[in-house]
């Protein structure tokens, strides 16, 4: 049985949000093209302010082509611990206006509000609120996109940034899609947009009076599902739970490594990265992954299972360095690019806290108030320096 009223979705998309994150922190930066990203002649680009993108920096960009375009500009490193510090506090505000929460990533997220509207008024309201609070409390802009279902409330919060506020009434839904080129739909990539476009098909509202049949001979299978959204239909839920199936860090590294205690330091750098991300969430893993890029970028995965689940630093840097061992072995003398460590197969930590867990709490709770720089293990100061995390 349909719904007596539309649904009311929220997008909340933070503008450029590393960089602005850095701007805060550093006022001297504030109106300046910033970058972030690794600093290496392997390094990529992670996020740029406004400005930096004016001169056509984005992100995914390798950062030399990004230096090119603005020789100008700051370059910094990822600070991602201050980065999780900041989203907190916005999802936090989230939070105040409805338990559905959908994070995407760090900085941007669905919610549902049509449970809120009797206790904060209409959706534009709530998301004024929203977008309110997050400017006073953290000093940084969002731009909000609020609709009837996500496609729609995620091209309206990207419609008018920065500092956008749209919202698509349900019976505005053609004026506000038809005019958009037909990249904006979730889908339609850098190979399907010119096979549309011979067919004279531009925008999505040519593509929702396009003949299917033509169509079909472009998007096959998918024709009815782009139609669907061209029409501005999406049935998809605010998914308010959504739990890391792995987490994983990779390093790719300025020069190819070659010397095994070096690649141990580097192992133990990941280690540490992702064991702290799975104490956080009080987890445990039970199957551990490693990746290895040579010099040809070559690729190659090792995992294996522990009889039990484990949330220890020491635990997973052991068992990777044994897995490395074996690679090396096999490869002998092969120059690496990438070295990356993940886990999966988690559940709820039961581990007591003395020992070695003991330890990993200790460094938790001083890299979590002084950053990760601030206490590393022996092993680490072995690290190569110029590496790009």
């Amino acid at each position: 049985m349909p719904d007596s009223q539309p649904r009311a979705i929220i997008h909340v998309d933070m503008d450029a949000f590393y960089a602005s994150v850095e701007q805060l922190d550093h006022p001297e930066y504030r109106d300046r093209a910033l970058i972030v990203g690794g600093l290496g002649p392997r390094g990529v680009v992670s996020a740029a302010s406004y400005p930096a993108r004016a001169l056509g920096v984005h992100s995914a960009m390798p950062t030399g082509q990004a230096r090119r375009l603005a020789p100008g500009a700051v370059f910094l490193k990822p600070r991602m611990a201050r980065y999780r510090e900041v989203s907190q506090q916005v999802f936090g505000i989230f939070k105040r206006y409805t338990p559905l929460v959908e994070g995407l990533s760090l900085d941007e997220a669905f919610l549902d509000v049509g449970g809120s509207l009797r206790l904060f008024g209409s959706r534009e309201a709530i998301g004024a609120r929203i977008r309110d609070d997050i400017l006073a409390e953290t000093g940084l802009a969002a731009s909000v996109g609020m609709a009837h279902n996500k496609f729609l409330a995620k091209l309206a919060s990207d419609a008018e940034k920065p500092s956008g506020f749209v919202s698509v009434p349900p019976d505005g839904v053609q004026r506000f899609l038809d005019p958009m080129p037909i990249r904006r739909l979730w889908g339609i990539g850098k190979r399907t947009e010119p096979r549309l476009r011979r067919l004279g098909v531009l925008t999505i509202g040519q593509l929702r009076r396009a003949d299917p049949a033509a169509l079909r001979d472009v998007l096959g299978n998918r024709t009815a599902h782009f139609l669907a959204l061209a029409r501005g239909e999406d049935d998809r839920e605010v998914t308010p739970v959504r739990p890391d199936k792995s987490i994983s860090h990779e390093i790719t590294f300025d020069r190819d490594l070659v010397d095994t205690r070096a690649m141990r330091a580097e192992l133990l750098v990941l280690s540490e990265a992702v064991m702290r991300r799975v104490r956080k969430q009080h987890l445990a893993a039970k199957t551990i992954h490693l990746k290895v890029r040579d010099a040809r970028f070559r690729t190659a995965t090792r995992s294996l299972t522990l009889r039990a689940p484990t949330s220890q630093t020491r635990g997973l840097f052991q068992v990777a360095a044994g897995l490395l061992e074996r690679w090396l072995a096999e490869h002998r003398n092969t120059p690496v690019r990438l070295l990356g460590v993940g886990v999966s197969g988690f559940s709820e930590a039961i581990e007591p806290a003395t020992g070695a867990p003991g330890l990993d709490a200790a460094v938790d709770a001083i890299t979590g108030r002084f950053g990760d720089a601030s206490l590393v293990r022996g092993l680490s100061l072995e690290r190569r320096p110029r590496n790009r995390r």
